[in-house]
């Protein structure tokens, strides 16, 4: 009986889905993205079911949306009763582990979000979502020189590096040797980056970020003034964080045996000017769409090939457990359903509740008490310009 395949989701943080360049983003310089494309299926549809990280995170390790699963508020933690993907397929015979951001442990809402407080936050093992190794730390956006606790940490530890870098190749040592001591056994792992995050200043593994004035803005960023400068400044930090994660990201996955099943994705996006809006949380494209890349799941679809099925990180947990017992998965729903279940009282974020759904073809938007707000017709208005439940454009609003 041949061996199941071992799987990796490889998280990342405000990535959004249009910024690689097997997505036609002149700016981003993705050449390990992009061969990984050609060897996946890209759903170029994905969707997070909540664009804001806690929110997302719980959802997608739980397949259970917010605040179903536990999580309303943005210093939620995951219930250590909840069951992960982990549980899943430890049951199916799957040794689990996990690497990086967590972002679900329970955090002083007093410390500064930025720094070591929240980045040296002890997460005791009941808070691990199940992972029967766990090595990664709360949040902190340390983006260089992260600390790591957890099974062979048991105290914080800082290690020096970018941290997609270190996150990376403790999770390759780790999984190389998980490959060699029981190589019939197969593995699950998730390895979570914060990267591309803010602050977007931050030094990227030495690579030369391009210059702002270079860059190619998205049509429905306003021009002029001090948007548009603000926006191009951090692009250009964010472009740099791309390019350095994807190397990071390749030299993770030239580690791995050729059968291992990848997913690459982020947990949501970044506004980045559209509609001239910053930050996520926004019901928009720029905020909701990610990239979702699988390669080597079971099935008929060839590599290179295209989904527009309305995929969300919801599906994952269920499609990684239909993987894991050899089977193909397919998504059988006309739409993906998206919300906020809470507003983050944090700058530039969004400052209301709401609730829709998102085919490959219509956005729908509710606000809290039931009545729309966003109605985008996405096959001839990509770039939401004109919103149909108030009949005006979204940028003279």
């Amino acid at each position: 009986m041949s061996r199941a395949s071992s799987i990796l989701w490889i998280l990342t943080t405000q990535w959004r889905a249009h910024a690689t360049g097997y997505a036609g983003d002149p700016n981003a310089r993705t050449p390990g993205l992009d061969a990984l494309a050609r060897a996946a299926v890209n759903y170029r549809q994905a969707v997070t079911p909540h664009p804001f990280g806690p929110f997302a995170r719980a959802a997608l390790l739980t397949g259970v949306p917010c605040p179903a699963n536990g999580v309303r508020d943005y210093f939620d933690p995951l219930p250590s009763s909840a069951r992960t993907v982990a549980h899943a397929l430890g049951e199916r015979g799957y040794r689990t582990a996990y690497f990086g951001k967590w972002h679900l442990g329970k955090r002083d809402p007093l410390a500064p979000l930025v720094g070591e407080a929240h980045a040296r936050t002890h997460v005791p093992p009941e808070s691990r979502g199940g992972f029967a190794f766990w090595e990664g730390f709360e949040s902190g956006f340390l983006l260089n020189d992260p600390w790591l606790h957890g099974t062979r940490l048991p105290e914080p530890t800082r290690f020096s590096g970018y941290q997609s870098d270190v996150v990376c190749s403790r999770a390759a040592n780790w999984l190389s040797t998980a490959d060699v001591e029981q190589p019939e056994s197969p593995w699950f792992a998730v390895v979570s980056l914060e990267a591309p995050h803010p602050p977007y200043a931050a030094p990227a593994a030495g690579v030369k970020a391009p210059a702002p004035d270079s860059l190619v803005l998205r049509d429905n960023v306003p021009r002029g003034g001090e948007l548009e400068t603000r926006v191009r400044s951090e692009l250009s930090g964010y472009y740099a964080q791309i390019e350095a994660t994807d190397r990071a990201i390749t030299r993770l996955l030239e580690t791995l045996r050729w059968d291992t099943i990848v997913v690459f994705t982020s947990v949501h996006g970044d506004m980045h000017g559209a509609h001239g809006l910053l930050r996520k949380g926004w019901p928009h494209e720029e905020s909701v769409r990610v990239p979702l890349l699988v390669r080597g799941a079971p099935g008929p679809r060839r590599a290179g090939a295209v989904s527009d099925e309305p995929v969300s990180l919801l599906d994952l947990p269920v499609m990684t457990a239909a993987w894991a017992e050899g089977q193909a998965w397919r998504c059988l729903r006309d739409y993906a359903a998206l919300s906020m279940p809470s507003v983050v009282a944090l700058p530039h974020q969004c400052d209301r509740v709401w609730q829709g759904n998102r085919s490959a073809s219509h956005k729908m938007i509710f606000k809290a008490d039931g009545t729309p707000w966003l109605d985008f017709d996405l096959v001839n208005d990509p770039l939401e310009l004109t919103n149909k439940a108030e009949g005006f454009s979204v940028l003279e609003s």
